[in-house]
């Protein structure tokens, strides 16, 4: 089946949550997913910005149905309470862990005591993933689309150093908090299909999306001249935040795509180009640092894997 991203599924009577969805690739996959008819929710930090994208998508897309909520994923009680207000909502169809930060020069740490890199791109997903279980299995097509990036290739994921304490450099810290994203991503799918859970587990990934190539959204996104003149000089190489939501979208809705799947720009570099599936770095797949890191994660969450693994048949 060919797959075309400005041709999408009917997604009338399904609900997607995209964290991170007030701006950039997150806001592209809510238009997007409301655009195909989905019932969007928009979880995000910033009230005003999450407002700003609710009315975007209302103005891009007419009929949409789109709201959104309070998200702060650096903050494992917003998190919870996210989690608590989305199951009170009913059913989840889809989540897209989308949203995710960089630091600069000088380590931080979230509310929680995480370096904020791990704490906001992994931790946060982590939890907000396992107390959103519920209301996934809801439906007999729950899918969690969780977004990598081409930095995890040169990543390597210390287990004793997670928080970064002892070398801390901002794009290498960043490089190893989407590998987190996506060993988590994987594990996770493992564990559902080891439950017997119809729910499956993608990744996903943007290429090199630039925001200076994208279509005005005002008041989310209105470019100045001297951001349209550098996005021509990226076009190239890079392709827009909306074609970045491409792979993102189709690990979302695509019907044929198999749990564990990972999708991302299919052109040269993996850098631009229509979405298509490939394969992460292998050490996002070693399913011991997998094991590992999820132990971890739940100790520091303090959430722990709701579901226990189906008994094989008798004979």
């Amino acid at each position: 089946m060919s797959w075309n991203p400005t041709h999408l599924p009917d997604q009338h009577g399904r609900t997607a949550v995209v964290t991170g969805g007030s701006a950039g690739i997150g806001y592209h996959v809510a238009e997007q997913l409301a655009a195909a008819g989905a019932h969007v929710i928009v979880a995000a930090r910033s009230p005003q910005r999450t407002e700003a994208a609710v009315a975007s998508i209302r103005g891009q897309v007419p009929g949409a149905s789109v709201e959104g909520i309070p998200l702060d994923l650096a903050d494992l009680v917003s998190v919870q309470q996210a989690a608590a207000g989305l199951q009170r909502r009913g059913p989840v169809d889809i989540l897209v862990n989308n949203a995710g930060v960089t630091s600069g020069a000088e380590r931080t740490e979230t509310a929680d005591g995480f370096e904020t890199m791990f704490g906001t791109n992994h931790l946060g997903h982590f939890a907000l993933t396992l107390q959103l279980l519920p209301a996934l299995l809801e439906r007999p097509t729950g899918r969690v689309v969780t977004l990598g990036s081409l930095t995890h290739t040169r990543a390597a994921l210390t287990l004793d150093d997670l928080q970064s304490f002892h070398s801390y450099r901002s794009m290498r810290v960043y490089g190893r908090s989407k590998l987190a994203a996506l060993l988590f991503a994987f594990e996770l799918d493992r564990r559902l299909r080891a439950a017997g859970s119809p729910a499956v587990s993608l990744a996903a990934h943007p290429g090199w999306a630039v925001g200076e190539l994208d279509p005005a959204r005002p008041p989310v996104w209105s470019p100045t001249t001297a951001q349209r003149l550098r996005g021509a000089a990226l076009a190239l190489m890079a392709q827009s935040k909306q074609r970045g939501a491409w792979p993102v979208v189709r690990a979302a809705l695509d019907p044929l795509a198999a749990g564990g799947r990972y999708y991302g720009p299919g052109g040269v570099g993996k850098l631009k180009g229509a979405p298509v599936a490939q394969r992460a770095a292998d050490h996002a797949y070693d399913h011991s640092v997998a094991a590992r890191l999820w132990d971890i994660s739940e100790t520091l969450t303090g959430v722990c894997w709701p579901l226990k693994e189906e008994e094989p048949a008798k004979r």
